[in-house]
Parts: C-alpha cells; sequence; structure tokens
C-alpha cells in the first residue's frame, strides 16, 4: 500500500481531529491514527471509544488499497516540521512498517493492522435533520460552559437538544447556572430528545466555521453522528433521564432591570476582584435608576463598590450573585443591553439579551442568588 499527499493538508486534517485521542487510553491502538485507504482517497480516524472523528482527503498518488493504525504523536511532530511538500508514505503488507519519505528526508516507524482499530458504531436508525454550522456554533458555545462537571451527576454532564415540531432546544446546566438556547428556524415532524457529551461538543466547536454550510445530525437511542464538509463525528450519547429544566425557571419576575451590557460586564469583573475567593460574591443594591455594585473579602480586608446606571421597573432590591457565572453568561451574549429578570432575593434572576437581532433565536441564562453576608 502506498500513497502520496500534501503535508499541509494531511497535518491540517490530524489536527482537526486529534482533540479526540486520550492520554489514558484502556487499548493501545487507541493511541494511533487509523488510515484507510481507497482509490484515490483516505480516511483517517481517531477515536478514544466513546467519540470518533473521521476525515476525509484525496491523494496525489496511490497504490493498493487497505489500512493501517500510524503512531499519532510521532506523525503530528514530524509533519509539524515539514514546510508544504508531498510525503510518500509506504507500507509494508506483511509486517505494517511504514516509510515516510519527504524531501530529501526518510522515516521509518512501526505501523499496526489497520484491522484492530475498533469499529465506528453503527447508527441504527434513520432519523436525522439538518442545521446550519453557524446555528449548531453558537448552540454548542452559549451552552456548553453552563454544563456540570461533577461526575456524580453525569446527565448533567453534557447539553440536552430537545428536537420538536416548533422549535430545537439546546439546555445545559449545573444547578447553580441554566443556560437554554432556542431556535425557531430549526424544526422536526417527530419530538426527540438526547444528551450530547461535552467532549464531542467541544471538538465540534473547534471545526465548525461560522458559515451557513449545512451540518447532517443522525441520531439513535445510543449514538449520534454529525456530518460537516469532510468530516464525521460519531459520539455516544449520555444514558439517563434528563432533569426537569422548565420547572426551575420562575415564571413571575415583576423586578426587571435594563443595562448596558459591556459597562456591566466590565465592573463585576473589577468588583469581583475583591470579593471573597471562594464564594466570589457580588452584591446587586438597585434603587430607581442606579445599581450598586460591591464586594468584599473580610479575611483580607478587601472591598470594592461601583455605581452605574440603569433602567429599572420593581422593587428596590438587594441580592448576591456569583460573580464567576454572571461574567461567562454576560461574555457569552452579544446584545448592547441585557435584562436582569428577578422576583424575590432568594430566587434565580434570569438574563435575557434585548433587542437582539436574530428574531429566531432565543437565549435565557438563569443564575442562582448566593446568600448575602448579613
Amino acid at each position: 500500500m502506498k500513497f502520496i499527499v500534501s503535508s499541509t493538508l494531511l497535518l491540517k486534517q490530524l489536527q482537526a481531529i486529534s482533540g479526540v485521542l486520550s492520554t489514558n487510553n484502556t487499548l493501545p491502538i487507541l493511541d494511533n491514527f487509523l488510515f484507510e485507504l481507497t482509490d484515490s482517497q483516505i480516511s483517517i480516524s481517531a477515536s478514544d471509544l466513546e467519540t470518533t472523528m473521521t476525515s476525509r482527503i484525496s491523494v496525489d498518488m496511490s497504490e493498493g488499497e487497505g489500512s493501517v493504525a500510524i503512531p499519532a504523536k510521532i506523525l503530528l511532530d514530524t509533519l509539524k516540521t515539514l514546510s508544504d511538500v508531498p510525503v510518500t508514505f509506504d507500507i509494508a503488507d506483511d509486517n505494517f512498517a511504514i516509510t515516510l519519505m519527504a524531501g530529501e528526508g526518510k522515516y521509518k516507524l512501526a505501523g499496526q493492522d489497520g484491522q484492530e482499530y475498533p469499529q465506528v458504531p453503527p447508527i441504527e436508525s434513520d432519523t436525522s435533520f439538518d442545521i446550519e454550522s453557524d446555528i449548531l456554533f453558537h448552540a454548542i458555545t452559549k451552552t456548553i460552559f453552563a454544563a456540570s462537571t461533577d461526575d456524580l451527576r453525569p446527565v448533567m454532564a453534557g447539553v440536552y437538544c430537545e428536537l420538536g415540531p416548533d422549535h430545537t432546544t439546546f439546555v445545559a446546566t449545573d444547578a447553580h447556572k441554566l443556560v437554554r438556547y432556542r431556535r425557531t428556524d430549526i424544526k422536526t415532524a417527530e419530538g426527540a430528545s438526547f444528551i450530547l457529551p461535552k467532549k464531542p461538543l467541544n471538538q465540534l466547536k473547534h471545526i465548525l466555521v461560522q458559515d451557513d454550510l449545512p451540518v447532517t445530525v443522525e441520531y439513535s437511542d445510543t449514538n449520534a453522528r454529525f456530518t460537516f464538509k469532510n468530516i464525521i463525528l460519531t459520539c455516544r450519547l449520555i444514558d439517563g433521564r434528563y432533569p426537569n429544566y422548565s420547572a426551575v425557571i420562575p415564571a413571575n419576575n415583576p423586578n426587571k432591570m435594563t443595562i448596558e451590557r459591556v459597562p456591566f460586564l466590565n465592573s463585576i469583573r473589577r468588583v469581583s476582584i475583591f470579593s471573597n475567593q471562594t464564594t466570589y460574591q457580588v452584591k446587586f443594591k438597585i434603587a430607581g435608576s442606579e445599581l450598586t455594585l460591591s464586594a468584599e473579602d473580610l479575611d483580607y480586608s478587601n472591598e470594592a463598590q461601583e455605581r452605574l446606571n440603569c433602567h429599572y421597573d420593581g422593587l428596590d432590591m438587594e441580592i448576591g450573585f456569583n460573580s464567576k457565572f454572571l461574567l461567562e453568561m454576560l461574555n457569552n451574549l452579544e446584545t448592547e443591553q441585557v435584562m436582569l429578570s428577578m422576583s424575590e432575593p432568594n430566587r434565580a434572576g434570569l438574563i435575557t439579551p434585548v433587542d437582539s437581532e436574530n428574531e429566531e433565536e432565543e437565549i435565557l441564562m438563569l443564575v442562582m442568588p448566593v446568600m448575602l453576608n448579613s
């Protein structure tokens, strides 16, 4: 088996899929890329058993067909040092020894039989939908930061995808914060729901361009597959029942504060420097058209206070929030103004964008309050 391919093209594809590779694989062969040659095209795969990414590229020349597992690290490190030159791969049929030739260099390394590489699980269902790559990119970016990192609650360690005839909803929560991202322009005739793990979503986020190229999403009870340009990502879904997120979103929030997002964000960032570095608590005191932000760390005698103008409709209120959560949320919104809707100092606050340019996009961010120091 033999083929010639551009070093730059190959390196770009390997880097796109290499994020799937794990540093503590149970199967040693998963430390390799799987190369499969058919006609004048190679499919390159990386897997950690839970997630598999495959990229297809055309080669300049090929002889024979077959598959070989090539050590990932040494191949990546070698290609990074090369300029844009044709690289010849010559694989022995008997022992899978690999000879690389690039320019004046000749390199040898040991490969393995590609037949021993774990197979990608089939999607045993014909259910699928198409979504534009920029929409999927935003859905992932605006939700994934809110997913839980607690291994004891695996169902919350991913993004919940809910399909329906009226809209498609993406939800992530860790019980302290929640994000619901809804699109009214993505609809499916049949309702369905599944939980996508964070690792494959992070891989998707890195390869999706913010363009309107289509991504085909196929799913079954156990797996999902994303097909985008020349890349296919297959992942195992998180098994379990997602909590009823709608129940924790307060319906009646009469106290509404509208404020410029960027000054609000910067003010929280400055004040939080002086907060307790365990709770990151920032106190909001809202009265009339003025918001006073304050924080203190009694252990180090640190404190800070800032005043901001806002538009407020409601009763005067003092409420505390974890500044880290607020900063994450405000960083993931793009509108000039945001609205903070509240009911009581011990109830969740809702952050929503004001005057969003996209009418088909609906974002709701929920943050739980923290108890104020007396």
